[in-house]
Order: C-alpha cells, then structure tokens, then sequence
C-alpha cells in the first residue's frame, strides 16, 4: 500500500523530517511562488509540512491537500481563512514555545535598561582599570510601569515573569481579558501615555501594522523604554530611529524587524540600543519541541482524523 505524500517545501527542522519520513512519502521541492511539481505528483500530495509563508497559489497547484502543518505560533504567512473556505485544516506551535518567547522578552528588557551589552563590551575592550568604572546606567527596572501591548498566551507569560520585579503592569488588546489582574488601556496610545516601558507581543495583521508609531512613542516620553518581542511589523522604524534620536524616548531593544534580516542602520548605529536577530524561541530544546509538535499535528491527522493544534480559522471537519 502506498504511503501519503507529505510536501516539505524549503528548509524544515531535521527532527520534522525524520519523523515524517517514518511514516509518509516526503516530497522535498524548493520554495518558489510556483512549486517545481508536476501534475501528477501535485495530486498525490494530501499534507505539507512548512516553516515560513504559504503562498496562496499553493491552494491552487495542490488540489488534494488536506492539512497545512506550520512550524511556529504565528501562521500571519498562511491565508487561513482561505484554507479553511477549502476544507483544508492549519496547525501552528503555539505553547510549547511561550516560556520561551517570555524569558527572551525579560532578559532584552533587563539588558536595554541596564545595557548589560555594552558593559560587557566594554570590560572586553581592556577598559576596566584602577580607578576606572563603567558609567552609572540611566535607567533602572525599580519603580517602572510596564505595558503589554498584546496580551495573548505569551504576553501573560511574560507578565507573570515581571510580576516578581515588583513593576507595575498594565495592557492594551482589541478587549478586556475579564481574568487578568492587570490595568486595561482600550487604546494603545491611552497605554503609551499611562506607562514608561512598552513591550509589543502582538501578531502580524493589517490591524498592528506600525502601530507603534511615532505618536506612540512621543507618548512613552523621554524615559520610555521599548521592547519588541512580536512582530517587526508592529514598530514603525523611522518612528523609532527619529524618537531614539532626538530622545523622544530613552532606549529599545528588538528582537524582530520588518525586513528580516535587514536591519535599518540608524538602529544600528543608536547607542541606546540591544539588538538580537530573532531568536525569541531559537534553543534547541523549545525548537525540538515545535519541530515534535508539527510532526504529531500531521501523524494525528491522518491516522485519527484530529490534528492537535489546529487554527482558529480551519476548525477541524470530521
């Protein structure tokens, strides 16, 4: 009996494809707007396996998939209303990556108050003498009032993990958590205006497009201090190198860009920066954890018909 053919198209998490491979015909092509398949092939394949967008032109050259399995929380890459309007289920990782996500998000917020970083930088560089001591740091996390902008499954793991530096925490979303002991901000402009430290955990939709914008950020004032954990998407760069500047605000440190893997040089060129390429869940246990979790949202489908972590938008069909 022939095995189901799954598409790996593109680069994927080897522990992804060794357990694919175990129980499915794995189609290796590479990632273009138009897959490299013929016809026939294209047919046979019933599931996809993906890390990064899914084209729309996808749903089209592949007419029998049944299941779009994404390697990480945000599937902002896969129009999933559309999958869901054609059957066709999507998965993402979310959970086993938001300790993760939160811990990097407390560590680049200690690091751009205390600028960590550039201590370290500059002990390396000899400068650390007799008599000679790194300058007092401008900021303190003591006596802050921080402000989630998002506040999802990891926005409340990194507020949990600030609840112990005795800060104040307040949010802004589209509407109240009824469960969350934190302040609510009904707009984000509102939270600017109300906090001194922003940290911005939301997805990628048409919605959080630049939000943070240079209106946000003359509201945080000069002592405010931005994190961004989200999406690069959310920060309008300009805004932010003009307001780093001119001290319209006092630091930020990122670990998301618009266009990955540029990064803008009046960024890198501000000495109240941190700067991190991504890797808010990039450890090899939480990275073996979303390639397991792939893996087992395919394996589940097709052999129990119930994926294990299917989108909002493609609820499962029996």
């Amino acid at each position: 009996m022939s095995r189901i053919a799954v598409l790996v198209p593109g680069k994927l998490h080897d522990r992804v494809l060794a357990q694919l491979k175990d129980r499915f015909e794995v189609i290796s092509a590479e990632r273009k707007e138009t897959l490299d398949l013929d016809a026939e092939t294209a047919k046979r394949i019933r599931g996809v396996a993906v890390s990064g967008a899914f084209p729309a032109a996808w749903f089209e050259q592949l007419p029998n998939i049944e299941i779009v399995a994404s390697f990480g929380v945000g599937y902002d890459g896969i129009d999933a209303r559309l999958a869901g309007s054609k059957g066709i289920i999507v998965t993402n990782t979310p959970d086993v990556l938001n300790d993760e996500v939160a811990d990097t998000a407390i560590a680049l917020l200690l690091n751009t108050v205390r600028e960590l970083p550039k201590a370290e930088n500059w002990l390396r560089a000899g400068n650390w003498k007799p008599g000679a001591a790194y300058p007092l740091t401008r900021f303190s996390l003591k006596g802050r009032h921080v402000g989630l902008y998002g506040l999802g499954r990891i926005g409340l793991e990194i507020a949990r993990r600030l609840e112990p530096f005795k800060v104040k925490i307040s949010y802004h979303t589209r509407s109240r958590h009824a469960d969350a002991p934190y302040d609510y901000h009904p707009t984000l402009k509102g939270l600017a205006e109300a906090v001194d430290t922003l940290i911005a955990i939301v997805p990628k939709t048409p919605q959080t497009h630049k939000t943070v914008d240079a209106e946000v950020l003359s509201a945080l004032g000069p002592d405010g201090i931005v994190i961004n954990i989200g999406r690069g998407w959310t920060v309008d760069e300009d805004a932010l190198t003009a307001a780093l500047t001119a001290g319209t605000i006092g630091a930020a440190g990122l670990d998301v860009f618009y266009d990955e893997p540029h990064v803008p040089a009046g960024l890198l060129a501000a000495p109240n920066t941190v700067l991190v390429p991504h890797v808010g869940s990039a450890s090899i246990p939480t990275r073996n954890a979303m390639a397991d979790l792939v893996a087992r949202n395919l394996i589940a489908w097709f052999e129990q018909s119930e994926p294990v972590t299917p989108v909002a938008e493609t609820p499962v069909r029996k």
